[in-house]
This record gives structure tokens, sequence and C-alpha cells, in this order.
């Protein structure tokens, strides 16, 4: 019987230790400096039918994971063996236990080996490293900002202008090319053969067609006979005509002016009643049209102008022909500007009603907070006790002792601040830190009361203060105020309301503060404001 039992305790253990030794855990030092790599392995074999599951954490322990390596597989026997690699890290000196955790294998859990690990200081040696004293602050070189947007718009509506202006101006030289003709017999003869080529009346455009046709003839009677043949009706055309034949001693016949009156009233028809001649009288009445322009060419008594009439008449018509190019330019530089306007209203307009006025105006004419939150931030370590903070920009030294009574100046061994801005601005942040002369302890609810006190002798008017705990992501817990107050811009007489937040925390003998406030409704703001107050670390004070 107790042999029977000792080898049931031997299979037992056996198979504990079996399944202890599933998961292999490895590093590849033990000892390392600050901010050095720890290479921690996890190491596991399992057939190709299990399901791991390794840790997916920021932290194991104290030592921070910087990396999270791809598993590695390696078929060996028809298993797999599976190795996870995690990079780790620490930035403080001392002796560290990474912890055991779980590895799940067909969700069945699995617990890896502790292992102890020691991050050594970098040694300095001050004899032969020289020291130097600690620096001011370097200004940062400024950045090409956004002006080059603005530059690339302005080049764009002015390609956009040029090329509408060239376009326009092709088409207006041709058409004036078209439109300067010798003689009236020049121009309606050309005109007949364009409209020949257009061959309206084939696509089913005869209205349009006798319109062009009895213009022409309309046309080259008022220029060439003189009289006013485009306001006339059919009638007075004709009778028109008869006067000025006898007037003029032009050699007309009957037939030419009968033809003439016959497809002037068959416009008629076609234009107000709608009438569909047949193509044979189409091209009847286009031919009679062309020999009554012929022969009305003909039947005027040729007079030979002087030299001085030649000059002239050229002068006039080279005058006419500047005064055409002077108002074409005048109308394609109008057109440029109508269409780049339009342009921009029509994309403005568009930006309005798809993403609304105010992303158009920060997007335009731009947005101080804006301006700010889509910069490069700044991390950085303010004061003492320290204060890590990640702001728009480097906050600057600030001498606050000033604003602070004298009795309380008394009780304070050190004060430093920290500022962007203002009291007067828009946006403003401040950091500040004070350590006590002696170990007092501090109530913060007082302390908010004077630092909002301090607020209101700078000129802030009608203050509304809301107050509650604030813990930051370390745990460490303070007090919060928070609301809205009015302010007096003294130049421009106006008053704009503000929102506001401020952190108070108490170490040992000491005090951290932090007040941020912007325009009250400035959506950026409040998204810079909740960015700055959640990178918010807190350092213990130094003696």
């Amino acid at each position: 019987m107790k042999k029977h039992l000792y080898l049931l305790l031997l299979l037992l253990s056996t198979a504990v230790f079996a399944q202890q030794k599933q998961v292999v855990t490895s590093i590849d030092t033990i000892k390392n400096k600050i901010g050095a790599e720890f290479k921690l392995s996890i190491k596991t074999t399992v057939d190709s039918s299990s399901r791991v599951i390794f840790p997916k954490s920021r932290n194991f322990g104290a030592l921070e994971v910087i990396q999270s390596y791809p598993v590695d597989t390696v078929k060996i026997d028809g298993r797999y063996e599976l190795t996870k690699r995690y990079g780790l890290t620490q930035f403080d000196s001392g002796r560290y236990v990474i912890p055991r955790f779980k590895i799940f294998i067909n969700n069945q859990a699995f617990l890896t080996d502790s292992l102890l690990v020691e991050v050594a200081n970098v040694q300095v040696d001050t004899l032969k490293q020289k020291m130097y004293d600690i620096k001011d602050i370097a200004p940062a070189e400024e950045t090409m900002g956004n002006w080059w947007k603005y530059v690339l718009a302005i080049l764009v509506l002015a390609g956009i202008a040029v090329l509408i202006y060239w376009f326009i101006k092709k088409r207006q030289e041709k058409k004036l090319q078209e439109e300067v003709f010798k003689t009236p017999i020049e121009k309606a003869t050309t005109l007949l053969d364009t409209l020949e080529r257009k061959e309206l009346w084939q696509k089913g455009e005869v209205k349009a067609y006798y319109s062009e046709l009895t213009d022409i003839a309309r046309n080259y009677i008022e220029e060439a006979i003189e009289i006013p043949a485009m306001e006339s009706t059919t009638s007075e055309l004709i009778q028109g005509l008869r006067a000025a034949s006898v007037k003029k001693k032009m050699t007309l016949s009957q037939e030419i002016i009968e033809n003439l009156e016959r497809v002037l009233k068959q416009a008629d028809l076609v234009k107000f009643a709608k009438s569909k001649p047949l193509d044979f009288e189409i091209t009847e009445d286009r031919n009679k049209i062309q020999k009554v322009i012929l022969t009305l060419d003909k039947s005027i008594p040729v007079e030979v102008p002087l030299e001085e009439e030649l000059l002239l008449n050229e002068a006039q018509k080279q005058k006419q022909i500047e005064l055409q190019l002077r108002k074409q330019r005048k109308k394609r530089i109008q057109t440029a500007i109508a269409s780049v306007v339009f342009l921009v209203t029509a994309v403005t307009t568009y930006f309005i009603a798809t993403r609304g006025f105010d992303f158009v105006k920060d997007n335009i004419m731009g947005h101080p907070t804006k301006e700010l939150l889509e910069g490069e931030w700044v991390k950085s370590e303010y004061g003492n006790p320290g204060i890590i903070i990640e702001t728009p920009k480097v906050l600057k030294r600030v001498d606050l002792t000033k604003t602070l009574p004298k009795n309380g100046m008394a009780l304070i061994k050190e004060m430093q601040s920290f500022g962007y801005g203002s009291i007067v601005d828009r946006f403003y942040v401040m950091v500040s830190t004070l350590k006590f002369k002696a170990e007092t302890q501090i109530d913060l609810a007082k302390s908010m009361d004077g630092a909002l006190q301090s607020l209101e002798a700078q000129g802030a008017q009608n203050m509304i203060v809301k107050q509650e705990e604030f813990e930051t992501p370390e745990g460490v817990k303070g007090l919060k105020a928070y609301g809205t107050f009015s302010q007096l811009d003294s130049q421009n007489k106006t008053t704009a309301r503000m929102y506001y937040e401020a952190l108070l925390f108490s170490q040992e003998g000491g005090l951290q503060q932090i007040l941020i406030f912007h325009e009250e409704g400035d959506s950026y703001g409040n998204e810079i404001s909740e960015r700055v107050l959640n990178t918010v670390e807190l350092k213990q004070a130094s003696k």
C-alpha cells in the first residue's frame, strides 16, 4: 500500500514539474545601465492546434515595456516552439524584480519565473569631465509657419485669372479678325459662306438659318445703302430700298426687289408662324439673297474717293479697331476678376455649408489657439518640487513675488514661476512651485482661495468658482478649481469671458500650482487645456 502511494505522489510531482516547465523564462542580462534595454524571452512548445496568448502589458513590475517583439515560431518534430521577446527598461537605478505573470495555453494559465535584475548608474568622473554652468533657454528657430499656404493660394488664383484672360483674349482676337472686313460686300459674302458651313437647316434649325440669312442681307443694305434695315419691318425695308435706289440713281430691276421681299416674308413666316419650307425652297432663298446682294453692290454708283478721304477712312478704321480692342481688354479683365471672385465665393460657401463658418474663419484668417494646438509641443520640468508638463510653447521664468503680500513672502523659502502669455492675453499657462521655510500643514482649499484672489487682483472680475478633487495618472491627489471670469481689455475697452482651470498639489514642505485659462467657447483652447492637464507629472520636493 505504501509503495503504491509513493508511486502516485511521484507521478503527481512529475506532472506538476512538467507543467511548470512548459513555459521557460530567460533574460539576456541581469545587469544593465539606466535606460538600456533588457530583453526578456518567454519560450513554450505546443502542437499545431494549441492557442497561446502572451501578455500585453505596458509594465512588468517596475520595468517599462518599450518594445513587444513579434512571436518567433520554429517547427521541431511536428511541434512548434514559440518564443516571445519583450524589451524592458528602467530610468532609475536599483534592483528590480520582474514578477511572475500568466501565459495562457488553450485557456489554461501557466506562470513564468520571476527574475531579479539590476539597473546601474552611469559613472561620471567629475575630475576628468569638465563641468559647465546651466545655460538659459535658447529660443527655437522660427518655423516657416503658414504664410506659404496663402502665397500658394494667391499664385493659384492668379494663374486661374491669367488662364481665363488668355482664353478670352484668343477668342476675342479671332472674333475681331472675323469681324473686320474691308467692304460690306466682302463681309456679306463671307458670312453667307460661313452660314452654309454651319448646315443649320440640314440639322433642322430652319428658324435659326433664316434669321441669320436675313440678318446678313439687312446688315449689308444698312451698311452699303445706308438705310435702317435692321430695325425696319419687311414692308418698311422695301419702301426704303426703292426710295434709296431713286435717290442714289441705282439701276435695280423689279425682279431683284421682289425676290428680296419674297425671301424676307418667307423668313417672317418661318420665325413667327412656324412655317417649314421645303429643302429646295430654302436653297432657292439662299441663292436669291446672294444674287440680291451682288446685284445691289453692282448697282451702287462708284465714287472715287480722294487720297485724303482714303487716309481718313483708314485712320477711322484703325481708331475703331483700337476702341474695340480696348473694350475687349476691359471685358477680359472684368471677366477674369469675376471668375476668380466667383470661384473663391463658391469654394468658401461650400466649406461654410459643409464645415461651418468657424472652420473657414480659423483656417483662412487663422486662430491663435489653433496654431498653438497644431504646433510642436514641448515637455519639460519646471520648479522645485518639480512639475513635468507638456505645453504648446516653452514656459519662461516670471516673477510673481510682487503679487504676494509681504507677510506671505516671509513664510516662503523658495518660489519659482514659469508662464506663457500674460494675464491680459486670450490664452495663458502658468506653473508655480514654492517651498516653505518651516514644515506646515497646507490647506489646499485655503491655498486655492489665495491663488484665485491673486488672479482677481490682476484684473479678473465676476469670477465663478467650482472645486473638485483631482488625481494624476500616477495617483497623486490634489485640488482642482475651474470656472469663468470676465477680463477687461484696457486698450480696446472690451470685456471677454474667460474659462480657467487651476490645480494645486501639496507635498512635504512644498506646493505645486498649475493655472491655465482661455476664452470661453474656444474649442481649441479646450483641447489644449485637456492635453496639458493630462500630461501633469509631479516630483517630490528636494530638501
